[in-house]
């Protein structure tokens, strides 16, 4: 799924930005910046009293990321990828994982955090591993892949068997803003922006007391993050999360290899969408949904879009001709 290491030709990340906004109202705004899951975040927040909340962000995040990096080798689930049986589940674990099984089941089972094996093979993962692209090697992983083979059981993670690991890369990012964004609720926050890795919930209004807007990148490999907009969505009280194939891959023999990974296949999947925003409720949603289309592909993407009218989207994919071509749903607020 996804990634945050550099692998052999290149791989860079893909970034919903935030257009900068300018003063206007009488509510300061506090903006927060940090590192966190392997990336950067970004959080802006109307305070109505004042208060600098920077440092509870700051730890509520350490929290998350000792629970939920697969990159932290003392996280809880890199502890429960080495089949540590002290390890005992927490709310954010539960939250995921509960999450996971829920699409997993919508997708029907293109949504699958026990990927991590195939996703490391091929050195998309948290290990060292360099890719190995060879069809054995993927056919003895395959047995380690599938949503049935784990469940929770009290406060633990049972397994089928020991070889058997979780990559949740394609949702906790996603659930790590909407927890930032349910505490700035709880302390009376009604205008803020959480961006974390690309995946944003807007609540309110900006520092001009607009609307804010979201830039989505043209998938162009050679272009950085932020210097071309495909796109400007604006976003209203929903979260936004993007997946794209175009700047994370690498290639072999002429053949390029993406970072979606097919678990019924083992292979990377192989087609012309490039890029997948899905609006939604919220971000842990979004997030998981942006990765099962970009698994998915164009076609099944759209049935799938069609078959959900709680979200609103964005897909970027080539034509034959290799130009770039947008679908969106009717619902999406574009700038």
């Amino acid at each position: 799924m996804r990634c945050c290491r550099k692998l052999h030709i290149h791989i860079l990340f893909l970034w919903g930005v935030m257009l900068s906004p300018s003063c206007g109202n009488n509510v300061p705004y506090i903006t927060r910046q940090g590192f966190t899951q392997g990336t950067t975040y970004k959080v802006i927040y109307g305070s109505p009293d004042g208060k600098n909340y920077d440092e509870e962000i700051e730890q509520l995040l350490l929290r998350f990321n000792a629970s939920l990096s697969i990159y932290d080798p003392n996280s809880l689930i890199s502890r429960i990828n080495r089949n540590d049986t002290t390890a005992l589940t927490d709310e954010f674990f539960r939250t995921v994982f509960g999450k996971a099984e829920e699409i997993h089941k919508a997708s029907s089972g293109v949504f699958d955090i026990t990927v991590a094996p195939l996703v490391n093979l091929w050195g998309f993962g948290f290990t060292s591993d360099q890719p190995e692209p060879d069809a054995e090697k993927i056919d003895s992983l395959l047995q380690y892949v599938g949503m049935d083979k784990v469940r929770l059981a009290g406060n633990r993670l049972e397994k089928d068997a020991d070889g058997i690991m979780l990559d949740v890369n394609a949702i906790a990012k996603g659930y790590s803003v909407d927890v930032v964004a349910n505490f700035l609720e709880q302390q009376g926050c009604h205008n803020y922006l959480v961006e974390i890795g690309g995946e944003v919930v807007a609540r309110g209004v900006n520092t001009s007391g607009d609307v804010w807007r979201i830039g989505i990148d043209r998938p162009d490999e050679n272009t950085l993050p932020g210097e071309n907009f495909q796109a400007i969505i604006c976003l209203k009280n929903r979260a936004l999360a993007t997946s794209g194939n175009y700047r994370r891959f690498f290639e072999i023999d002429g053949v390029k290899y993406a970072h979606s990974i097919d678990v019924k296949t083992g292979y990377p999947v192989q087609h012309n969408l490039l890029s997948a925003t899905i609006i939604a409720a919220d971000c842990i949603t979004a997030d998981a949904w942006a990765t099962v289309c970009m698994v998915s592909g164009l076609e099944k993407s759209v049935e799938l879009l069609r078959q959900h009218p709680e979200f609103d989207a964005l897909l970027i994919y080539s034509d034959n001709a290799g130009n770039y071509q947008t679908y969106s749903t009717a619902g999406l607020c574009l700038q």
